[in-house]
């Protein structure tokens, strides 16, 4: 039996200064929420194809799967919580409990 499509949008990193973007028509956004989303897989290939058009914009367009429960686009995997919480030299968790300044 063929597994059930997961929604996906369509991510990458800013090429100047390595933000972490999402694929919102017709161009990028910082913010998640706004994202276009994929609902099945056909959709899925054109927004990649559509976001895959800007490259000196963006580097390394890929799709990732996301959880539509709450009516706006969230990660479902670590990686992409990770992701959306800013470059990892900013101090995060246990991180930020350790610090001595």
């Amino acid at each position: 039996m063929p597994r059930a499509f997961v929604p996906k949008v369509a991510t990458s990193n800013h090429l100047r200064d390595g933000d972490v973007i999402y694929f919102a028509r017709p161009g990028w956004t910082r913010d998640l929420a706004r994202a276009s989303v994929a609902m099945t897989e056909e959709a899925a290939k054109e927004l990649l194809r559509e976001a895959s058009q800007f490259p000196l914009e963006t580097v390394g367009v890929v799709l990732i799967d996301v959880d539509m429960s709450s009516g706006a686009p969230a990660p479902t995997h670590f990686r992409e919580l990770f992701r959306t919480r800013g470059p990892s030299n900013y101090f995060h968790g246990k991180q930020a409990e350790n610090v001595q300044l």
